[in-house]
């Protein structure tokens, strides 16, 4: 598999690049409208074409590039089943794998951030978007976000995972990278270390947090795909 880790510094949001060797095919998980051109320069430097974008969920923070990637590539923009967006070409569900060569892309349904978040288990790494950061969780204060449910998700459906699963997340605000299962499941604050789901849900209600500055304007545009021009 080809693999490269990307991050936007404005968001904090690191995109995924997946590619398969023997069909140099591609996916995107989680792509910046900013970034587009960063992007299309990893994929020709690596001699690939973008077969798929992916998202995780619909972002609050950023404006997706999957419709900007669509109509410079013809790729195929990919979005978890519950959106039912008009722009998507495809909706990935859970026990649906994605399949790009010998690349499988396992789609795990994990709401609680929002209520369509998808993590993507690929062989011993999962991408876990923002129900599983490092050290951390998403906020479940909007989007029908809702405490109880990132619980169960991470707790039914990530710590289940072998403990050397690598978890690469959707944001990371403290340069880090990567970590395990492992290691979220043993010092996660929030959610590791034998938290019950009461202890999780006081401290998500006691948080506190400002709202997302680009929320009104990205939610909107994500729900069109990232339309182009969206960031203008």
């Amino acid at each position: 598999m080809i693999f490269r880790q990307l991050f936007d510094p404005k968001t904090s949001t690191l995109t995924y690049l997946l590619g398969d060797e023997q069909t140099r095919q591609a996916v995107l998980i989680d792509t910046v409208l900013e970034q587009v051109d960063r992007d299309l320069a990893v994929l020709r430097e690596l001699d690939l074409k973008l077969a798929y974008t992916l998202e995780t969920h619909i972002h609050a923070d950023h404006v997706s590039g999957a419709q900007r990637l669509r109509d410079l590539t013809g790729c195929r923009i990919t979005v978890p089943d519950p959106t039912k967006l008009d722009c998507a070409d495809l909706l990935v569900r859970e026990g649906e794998p994605l399949q790009l060569g010998q690349l499988r892309i396992e789609p795990l349904h994990t709401p609680g951030h929002t209520d369509v978040d998808y993590c993507y288990l690929v062989n011993d790494r999962v991408f876990t978007g923002d129900t599983l950061l490092i050290d951390g969780c998403g906020r479940t204060d909007f989007q029908s976000g809702e405490a109880e449910a990132l619980y169960q998700s991470v707790h039914d459906k990530l710590f289940t995972l072998p403990g050397e699963t690598l978890v690469y997340p959707g944001h990371d605000y403290n340069n880090r990278r990567v970590s395990s299962i492992e290691q979220e499941r043993l010092r996660n604050p929030r959610l590791g270390g034998g938290k019950t789901q009461a202890e999780f849900v006081a401290i998500m209600d006691a948080l506190g947090l400002p709202r997302p500055a680009q929320m009104d304007h990205a939610v909107p545009a994500n729900l069109g795909c990232g339309r182009a021009g969206a960031s203008d």
